[in-house]
């Protein structure tokens, strides 16, 4: 399987116990949706399939997996820190109104008063907000998604405007 045939679902945070069960955290909102019958782990830039022996899927974000042939502690090791994909024909349907921030990804950026910002690389959940990532003057740059910021999403054209703070990108570009 390759990256373009999957979806990111979350990755393994700790082992847990002697026996090889591992703690996973989802980054995937709906994971209480997934079926959980083989899953990806990246393993060095190639998707390595893990046969899901069982799963304990908890309230936080979190689940508890046994693999079939990982038995040990010793075998969970490789895996800490590893992301976790799916097939995206298992990917949960979902209304067409539905609309995630993590759908800006591929988004070209455009601030109001500074033009241009590049296209959206990466758009990541921290615990109070979303965080764009785009390339902007040979620089990676972060910034929030927020309401407060984002002026328009253009669905059709692929264009997020924003109105983002004076001096917020200073930050990055100030050497």
């Amino acid at each position: 399987m390759k990256h373009e045939e999957a979806f990111y679902i979350g990755y393994v945070t700790k082992t847990r116990g002697l026996k090889g069960e591992v703690q996973v955290f989802f980054e995937f909102d709906e994971y209480e949706q997934l079926e959980f019958d083989v899953v990806f782990a990246d393993m060095n830039g190639k998707l390595v399939p893990y046969f899901v022996a069982s799963a304990k899927l908890q309230a936080n974000k979190t689940g508890y997996f046994n693999f079939d042939d990982v038995d040990h502690i010793d075998k969970a090791q490789p895996l800490l820190k590893k992301k976790l994909y799916l097939p995206i024909a298992q990917m949960p349907e979902r209304d067409e109104s539905e609309f995630f921030y993590t759908d800006l990804k591929g988004f070209t950026a455009v601030d109001e008063s500074l033009g241009e910002l590049g296209e959206i690389l990466e758009v990541n959940e921290y615990p109070q907000q979303f965080v764009a990532t785009v390339h902007y003057q040979e620089t990676e740059i972060l910034f929030p998604l927020n309401e407060d910021f984002i002026v328009e999403i253009d669905d059709e054209e692929k264009i997020l405007t924003l109105n983002l703070p004076d001096g917020l990108l200073d930050i990055y570009l100030e050497k």
